[in-house]
């Protein structure tokens, strides 16, 4: 059984990002868990008030453990960072919170943000998970990758030095269940998102999604993918 730690930015970013992926680890028994580092709302409003979204926020977080629940992972934790305002943060305070939870969890697998989406938040959460997972002696994380996120990975300023490169696919054709593939239950739990998702052409929709797994999938002759930046692999063979 391996242990697997997603460290995403916003609800939701988990399921775009690698939802798929996390629902074949599901599938085969492995220990997943997922860190939220960001209350994924208040940025919506001029000035940033917890108290006044309580309600929504409560619900958001429910909404997020209902759609990790269809993909099969029942362990989702809450940092609970300010939306889109994680550089009014110290970056020190975002890397311990990760640095705590990988010594509780000890993931072999960790899966968090490409360092060059446009969205601030993702960029920090990247920099504080490298941060956390500095390769030292007797590190129990032996694969470090990272994803995409629809209208976040593509949309910053191309440059030669923010481009998403990948180099690691993970078929999606593959059976999570009896009659249901893995992006099958990746839509299944993006559906759960109904206030995050938007509608077709937006890149974040249900019909953009399937057609990006599909676009990465004939990339290496596959039906359907996931698609990852490599950030380390370590291997003992």
């Amino acid at each position: 059984m391996t242990k697997v730690l997603v460290v995403a930015t916003h609800p939701d970013d988990e399921v775009l990002g690698c939802g798929g992926t996390l629902a074949l680890h599901a599938a085969r028994g492995d220990n997943c868990h997922i860190l939220i580092m960001a209350e994924g709302l208040t940025s919506r409003s001029h000035q940033r008030d917890v108290e006044a979204h309580k309600e929504q926020l409560a619900q958001l977080r429910l909404t997020a453990q209902q759609a990790c629940a269809v993909i099969g992972v029942k362990d989702v934790r809450f940092a609970g960072f300010p939306d889109n305002r994680m550089d009014s943060v110290d970056l020190l305070d975002v890397v311990k919170v990760v640095e705590s939870v990988i010594e509780e969890i000890q993931p072999e697998i960790i899966y968090t943000h490409h360092y060059g989406d446009l969205n601030i938040d993702h960029q920090i959460t990247h920099q504080a998970v490298m941060t956390a997972t500095r390769p030292l002696p007797n590190s129990c994380i032996k694969k470090l990758l990272f994803f995409e996120v629809p209208s976040a990975t593509g949309w910053n300023t191309p440059t030669a030095t923010n481009a998403f490169i990948p180099q690691y696919y993970v078929d999606l054709s593959q059976k999570v269940s009896d009659n249901v593939d893995a992006l099958e239950r990746k839509l299944r739990a993006l559906t759960v998102y109904e206030s995050e998702m938007r509608p077709y052409p937006h890149n974040r929709s249900l019909e953009a999604v399937r057609y990006l797994a599909q676009w990465r999938g004939s990339l290496v002759g596959l039906p359907c993918a996931e698609a990852f930046q490599v950030g380390r692999i370590l291997t003992l063979k």
